[in-house]
């Protein structure tokens, strides 16, 4: 069955367009993996460190205290309140609320908006206190 004409093999892909409600989904499985694989170690390590005295607390503090470890913990606090927030978001999906397409859209701006300013919002607090 030729044609005489070349046609793409996938022409959904050349003009679909990335959709809020999408990237919240895929972010909210990326921060949940980065937050089993980085954060729960983190806190392994912190509880172990609390356990074993003064010296393994110290080197603790020591990592996390460098510019290296604080990059880390702003990120996995930015992580804790996007997946918490898209967490909240799919609890009022899963009882029916929020499925047209303009709330899908601004309430996934809202996780996006909400989870920056929750991260910032934290951050100024801590070190500014």
């Amino acid at each position: 069955m030729p044609t005489g004409r070349s046609r793409p093999l996938s022409p959904h892909l050349t003009i679909w367009r990335w959709q809020p409600p999408a990237i919240v989904s895929i972010i909210h499985r990326i921060t949940g993996v980065g937050l089993a694989l980085v954060g729960t170690p983190a806190l392994v390590w912190f509880l172990c460190a609390l356990a074993a005295g003064p010296q393994a607390y110290a080197s603790f503090l020591a990592f996390w205290s460098s510019w290296f470890g604080m990059v880390v913990l702003i990120g996995l606090t930015w992580a804790v309140f996007q997946h918490m927030l898209s967490g909240v978001r799919h609890l009022f999906m899963d009882i029916g609320a929020g499925y047209e397409l303009a709330t899908a859209r601004r309430s996934s701006l809202l996780v996006f908006a909400g989870a920056i300013i929750l991260t910032v919002g934290y951050w100024s607090w801590l070190l500014l206190r």
